[in-house]
């Protein structure tokens, strides 16, 4: 399927999205921003049968940030630089966030500024050795968005979190490995093999319950202990009714493989 600046192909029940627009290492534009909500309705309509998402980005990067060409303002106006995240940024990334199945990003070049925040929302993030991560921001006179002054403390600590966000330096795939940064780093000609692996293996899941533990696991930042026991005693009802769950019983008590239809 193709949108404005964006792919979506769905190969079984694995939808990789492609961020399209190589010719400026896919930089973030208004025209990508309405493509990527539009591959997202095809996402998430049952009837394309998709159970685990991925994305990457097409050519040599997987996302430089947003695009600037014709940014330039000479008039003395102050443009309000943050109306864009609110109405365009946001809704999508609250749709990663919302998204009822696992979603690993497949970095494969240079993520930057945006760019880096869309490769971090991954469940799993897998990058070429080549890749690295930038917080391109202070660059430009702009402070991080797309969520990454909430995600990078999480990940990597304040102290390196705001290394990150005021030196503006490249962080290499392998060093933001050893932070746990991401999850994996393989050869450069090996990523998408590798990445679309993983993805079969998650598709073949139980979708629900692992839309379930992607719910626990964002919500458990912000949590107090008691209200995320409480919400896995609720969410362990709901899978616990699930036919994945009958089906996984059953599957143990044979010594054969689950074969989980997504339910």
């Amino acid at each position: 399927m193709e949108f404005e600046r964006v792919k979506l192909d769905i190969d079984g029940s694995v939808g990789t999205l492609t961020l399209n627009h190589p010719e400026v290492m896919n930089a973030v534009s208004p025209e990508m921003l309405g493509g990527l909500m539009q591959a997202m309705d095809a996402v998430e309509d049952p009837k394309n049968g998709v159970r685990c998402l991925m994305m990457t980005g097409e050519g040599r990067g997987f996302c430089t940030g947003a695009n600037l060409q014709g940014r330039g303002d000479n008039s003395g106006a102050r443009p309000d630089a943050g109306s864009a995240l609110e109405t365009m940024y946001h809704p999508f990334l609250r749709r990663l966030r919302n998204l009822q199945m696992p979603f690993v990003t497949a970095v494969n070049g240079p993520a930057a500024g945006v760019g880096m925040s869309f490769a971090l929302m991954g469940d799993l993030v897998l990058c070429a050795k080549s890749s690295y991560f930038l917080q391109a921001f202070r660059r430009i006179g702009l402070v991080p968005d797309g969520g990454s002054t909430w995600i990078l403390p999480r990940l990597v600590g304040k102290a390196r979190a705001m290394e990150l966000s005021l030196l503006g330096e490249k962080l290499p795939a392998e060093t933001a490995l050893q932070w746990g940064l991401i999850n994996r780093v393989y050869d450069d000609e090996k990523l998408m093999g590798e990445a679309k692996t993983l993805a079969a293996d998650l598709a073949s899941g139980p979708t629900k319950t692992l839309g379930m533990i992607r719910q626990l696991y964002w919500e458990s930042t912000d949590n107090t202990y008691e209200e995320q026991l409480n919400m896995e005693r609720q969410l362990q009802r709901t899978a616990g009714y699930g036919e994945d769950f009958k089906e996984g019983v059953r599957a143990f008590l044979e010594k054969r493989p689950a074969q989980f239809k997504g339910n």
